[in-house]
């Protein structure tokens, strides 16, 4: 198969990156990240528009598409310290859900098993199944533990007669023994869903909410620790997916079902960085990215965002690790610079 491209707009990269084939491994030997889009919002069950999304977060940045973007917190630059590829979408018809679940899940255990780590831009929530399930059919079935960012917790079980959806991966996930209940933590559930029935069924899965009260009483950073110390013990690895509606709909308007309440921008970026440095990622979604809904690319923004401090995050615990040194966030920005102090 050659490379698909984008399947809406021009074949632009992330910020720039070298372009890949997920399908051609020689293409991307020596990657440490795979870019990939995943433009379906088949699964929707209220406002689409989520295909446009890969589109949107690969280029909504106000500086030069050069592949460079240096973190002034981290010291590290994501996309020249990893080798980071983009390989395009892979082709999604969203009126296939279960074709295009299967051949994306293809795609993402194709470049999981060439040594790189996916990630993987939504899209509607669905695609959350087949990425996590991609992986752990080649880190291990039960060894891949989940870190999951959502207003919503996804685990219904059919929605308008069907059992794919963006409101039921993580359902078809632990169903399929891909991913571990016990090993599954939620971040930022809120609202008025899913009904005591759901509720029943993810407390007999062992599934460890944490609920936007609950985050609230005890303070982000401590919910956070708590879950690392969870979602690293008897696991391989962490699978991190975001849904950009756990934030705020003031921070985050582009999107299919937003829920007022949530997390900040700022706090989203924050935890993401920390995941990313602190635990060892192996692969990653952000879906729900709805730019038709979205105001003064806001949304995309703040995606984009997020993308790039997944691999900053990366980058410096790969660096630390390598070097013997480890990243401090207290230290001041020019404590580096002593000619410019003043």
């Amino acid at each position: 198969m050659a490379r698909y491209g984008a399947q809406f707009g021009p074949d632009i990269t992330f910020l720039g990156v070298p372009r890949c084939d997920w399908a051609d491994a020689s293409t991307y030997a020596d990657a440490d990240v795979v870019i990939m889009g995943a433009p379906f919002d088949g699964g929707t069950s209220h406002r689409p528009g989520t295909r446009f999304g890969p589109q949107y977060i690969r280029q909504s940045c106000y500086m030069p598409q050069d592949g460079s973007r240096p973190s002034l917190a981290l010291r590290v630059d994501g996309l020249k310290d990893l080798a980071v590829y983009d390989a395009g979408d892979v082709e999604m018809y969203s009126g296939d859900a279960e074709r295009s679940v299967r051949d994306l899940q293809h795609a993402v255990h194709t470049v999981t098993a060439k040594g790189a780590i996916p990630l993987v831009l939504g899209g509607d929530h669905t695609i959350a199944w087949p990425d996590a399930a991609g992986v752990a059919q080649h880190v291990g079935q039960g060894r891949v533990s989940m870190i999951h960012f959502d207003a919503h917790a996804d685990t219904g079980h059919i929605n308008f007669g069907s059992l794919v959806g963006h409101g039921q991966p993580m359902r078809r996930l632990l169903e399929s023994g891909a991913v571990r209940g016990d090993r599954f933590l939620q971040i930022g559930l809120r609202g008025y869903w899913p009904e005591p029935e759901t509720l029943d069924w993810m407390a007999e899965q062992r599934m460890r909410s944490y609920e936007m009260t609950e985050i609230v009483a005890r303070g982000l950073e401590e919910c956070l620790t708590e879950a690392f110390g969870i979602a690293t013990d008897d696991c391989d690895g962490v699978f991190l997916s975001v849904d950009i509606d756990v934030c705020d709909p003031g921070h985050a308007p582009g999107t299919g079902t937003p829920e007022p309440g949530g997390l900040t921008g700022r706090e989203l970026l924050d935890s993401v960085r920390r995941i990313a440095y602190e635990l060892p990622v192996v692969g990653v979604d952000l879906v729900e990215v709805s730019p038709p809904y979205d105001h003064a690319e806001l949304t995309s923004f703040l995606a984009n965002r997020v993308v790039l401090e997944v691999l900053s995050g990366i980058a410096r615990r790969r660096r630390d690790a390598a070097d013997g040194t480890t990243w401090d966030p207290t230290r001041p920005l020019l404590a580096d610079r002593p000619d410019r102090r003043g």
